[in-house]
């Protein structure tokens, strides 16, 4: 490497979890997402990583993720090569430590989706190339770039603004939107029953990066007073992967589903408030789950009504979107040697 690709502050960082990065420095890669969108949009070519090849593992599985993993890395000019969970084996057959040095070797960068946080941590250690968290059980670097740009598309700003998060506290995202937004200087909310709020390890992180940025940050069950004043409701799958508690989810959450009336709790006016949603949502009986719980339980929405999710306050699939250049702009920031000076 030369001494001008000592500029790129991002140049050979791994990204596995959002507390790791300064305000600036996510600030940076929600621009840039932006602008790599723009340049996709307008058919402009930008080909930071010709010539790179990107393992893809996956021990979950994935729509957005992989889809925008992948296209991501041929738009920016790369090989991206997918690996499964029966084609890899982390701690079954071979050490993470060993898979990783083996495949540091043959890749320049590597992104995993699992289960365990310390599986992408010995990844990264160990393999010698950057290595992007596409979701474990603790974060999801990688949406939150994707909705913290969503935002700023909307918005025109990201700093200020009131974000609620609806459902179970203590999953990836809610974790995840917790610690981001109080980095980013938004003013959190997380609306759950109080079994399910997030972790006092989480909280009090975000507390930490609150301190700095200003946010405020709020933990409560009573729904009037976490949707006040809100500009973004975001929820999330009241049963996450590898669970099967649907009962018991359905009985805590079906409170905190979030509906119209929800939404007119927040007081906002309709042009400075928007519906997020990671996806898959369950929001019909369109689906195999879908159709399961209705025959089970009589629930034929779940975390979010049809209603919301098809109303003008849907962002969802702007969201789903910008995984893809949000990604891009991540993969393109540590791998591509290009000039950043400082953020």
């Amino acid at each position: 490497m030369t001494n001008d690709f000592k500029q790129n502050v991002f140049q050979g960082r791994s990204v596995l979890a959002e507390k790791d990065f300064t305000a600036a420095e996510l600030e940076y890669l929600v621009d840039f997402g932006l602008h790599l969108k723009a340049l996709k949009k307008a058919g402009i070519p930008h080909h930071y990583l010709e010539g790179k090849n990107i393992a893809l593992l996956f021990e979950k599985s994935s729509t957005r993720t992989r889809s925008a993993f992948t296209t991501a890395a041929i738009d920016l000019g790369a090989h991206p090569e997918y690996l499964g969970q029966n084609d890899i084996q982390l701690g079954k057959k071979e050490s993470t430590s060993d898979t990783a040095k083996v495949l540091g070797s043959m890749f320049d960068g590597i992104e995993f989706r699992g289960f365990k946080q310390s599986d992408a941590e010995i990844l990264a250690r160990d393999s010698g190339v950057p290595v992007w968290n596409g979701l474990t059980d603790e974060w999801h670097p990688t949406q939150m770039l994707a909705d913290f740009m969503t935002i700023k598309e909307n918005f025109g700003k990201i700093k200020g603004l009131t974000l609620t998060f609806m459902g179970d506290g203590r999953n990836n995202v809610a974790h995840s939107l917790l610690v981001t937004g109080a980095i980013l200087g938004v003013n959190v909310h997380i609306v759950s029953p109080k079994v399910l709020f997030p972790s006092d390890e989480i909280q009090n992180l975000a507390k930490k990066f609150a301190a700095e940025s200003g946010a405020e940050l709020l933990i409560t069950d009573d729904l009037d007073e976490g949707m006040k004043r809100s500009n973004i409701v975001y929820t999330d799958v009241w049963v996450s992967m590898g669970e099967n508690n649907w009962k018991q989810r359905i009985d805590e959450l079906l409170p905190y589903q979030v509906n119209m009336a929800a939404l007119k709790k927040t007081g906002t006016p309709d042009d400075q408030l928007i519906f997020m949603h990671c996806l898959p949502a369950f929001h019909n009986t369109d689906t195999q789950y879908g159709k399961e719980i209705k025959e089970k339980y009589g629930l034929s929405e779940m975390e979010v009504t049809d209603e919301v999710f098809t109303s003008k306050y849907g962002r969802q699939f702007e969201e789903a979107e910008n995984r893809m250049h949000s990604i891009k702009a991540m993969m393109a920031a540590t791998l591509g040697n290009l000039f950043i000076s400082r953020v």
